[in-house]
């Protein structure tokens, strides 16, 4: 069997996956995690070496795994001193208390209250909100497009329609919209200087503190005020608690509907044949999105859990004190889940039970609204500008620098066509 490098203690594998942080072919990157096999040594930006599951299956046993923990105490390295709190990293590694940091009771009890304030009628009652912010994008969009009808349709459509959905949803002020995306911006972002991170950090709660305290002494009928008066109803939730339970759903809701409604975009205007399949009513749009979500997962990989014990799979050993991250760009491409045709864009594809939003205890709470804002976006886009095509070659599109998100720089798109397509790949 084989452990770790970071152990010190095994025979180490014969090839360590390097993570690209500027993302200059996801694809091929997501090939070669595959093949270095369900279980591959990668090393993430800042020469951090950890381990990545790759395969479908093995994903679904280590999300359920309860030995594979959020605690970074747990972390070999970070107890050694080995990783620095400036690593651009940490606020995905340490991003606070809240549920995406606890396990087991602790994180039944934060998830609970989270669940209750996020219910199934609250995110149902979003849908008039969506529809209203998708139409006015839409008329910003028509009109910040040239004489040709280019424009750019990530920054004035999918880049705006999540945060102003997150926004309304917590009760964040519409002025305060543009500096809430910047400073996220920052945190994902893989090359970020690392004397900024911190700052970042620092603002982010800064910022979020100040929502706190105006929903005290102003409630409102929103997600922040919900999670306040859970609090005060005698659960032992804690502000700081409240506090980064919010900064974890605008991080998780904000940029994965970006990827989510951009891929989706980009997916069918390089395959015209199935947008026209989908535009005649041939193929519904929740399959299309189910499909994007495989096969172009909007996060790449989700960072990270701790072995609290040596944890077996297959052949290979993942040591006690190791890290491991969650490569869904990967998994959404395994043969061995999806068949031959996995690398391959199929908007019929059924069944297709992919795991992009997660598997086990610490599935997404907002995949549910992720999905409203593409049902909503999507259709209403495509409607709108039917005859929309690339305004570059898809080969020439690139990703912004960022390994945990899936996301492109920018989409330039012809809203009313051309005479010659771009849509190649």
């Amino acid at each position: 069997m084989t452990q770790c490098p970071v152990t010190g203690a095994g025979t180490q594998p014969s090839e360590t996956v390097v993570l690209d942080p500027l993302v200059q072919d996801l694809a091929g990157e997501g090939a070669r995690l595959r093949e270095a096999g369900p279980v591959a040594r990668v090393e993430l930006p800042g020469g951090v070496p950890c381990w990545a599951v790759t395969h479908h299956a093995e994903a679904r046993q280590l999300l359920t795994d309860a030995r594979l923990v959020k605690d970074i105490g747990k972390w070999g390295a970070w107890r050694r001193g080995e990783i620095s709190p400036s690593w651009p990293l940490i606020g995905l590694a340490a991003p606070g208390p809240s549920m995406l940091t606890y396990d087991g009771a602790e994180h039944r009890r934060l998830r609970t209250l989270t669940a209750q304030a996020l219910t199934p009628r609250r995110v149902e009652a979003m849908r008039p909100v969506i529809e209203e912010i998708t139409q006015r994008l839409l008329d910003e969009l028509a009109e910040s497009a040239d004489e040709r009808g280019a424009a750019d349709l990530k920054a004035t459509f999918a880049y705006e329609l999540p945060m102003s959905v997150i926004a309304e949803l917590l009760g964040v002020a519409t002025n305060d919209e543009p500096r809430l995306r910047k400073l996220y911006e920052g945190f994902f972002s893989s090359v970020t200087p690392p004397e900024e991170v911190q700052q970042v950090m620092t603002e982010l709660a800064e910022f979020f503190t100040g929502v706190l305290e105006e929903k005290k002494r102003n409630p409102g009928d929103d997600l922040t005020t919900a999670l306040l008066q859970a609090a005060e109803e005698g659960d032992t939730l804690t502000d700081e608690e409240v506090l980064a339970t919010i900064q974890v759903l605008v991080a998780a809701g904000h940029e994965t509907t970006i990827s989510l409604i951009v891929n989706a975009v980009r997916a069918l205007l390089t395959h015209p044949e199935q947008l026209s399949a989908v535009l005649a009513g041939d193929v519904s749009w929740d399959s299309v999105i189910e499909e994007v979500l495989r096969w172009d997962a909007p996060t790449t990989h989700v960072l990270i859990r701790f072995a609290t014990e040596d944890v077996e799979v297959g052949d290979t050993v993942i040591g006690e004190g190791d890290a491991l991250i969650i490569a869904y760009g990967a998994i959404g491409r395994d043969e061995a889940q999806h068949g031959s045709d996995a690398a391959e864009f199929v908007s019929t594809r059924s069944p297709n039970r992919h795991i992009s939003f997660g598997y086990g205890p610490h599935v997404c709470p907002g995949a549910p609204l992720s999905r409203l804002e593409a049902r909503v976006a999507l259709p209403a886009l495509f409607a709108r500008f039917p005859d929309m095509v690339l305004g570059v070659p898809a080969s020439e599109l690139r990703n912004k620098p960022a390994v945990t998100q899936n996301e492109l720089q920018a989409l330039p798109v012809l809203l009313h066509g051309a005479k010659e397509g771009l849509a190649t790949a």
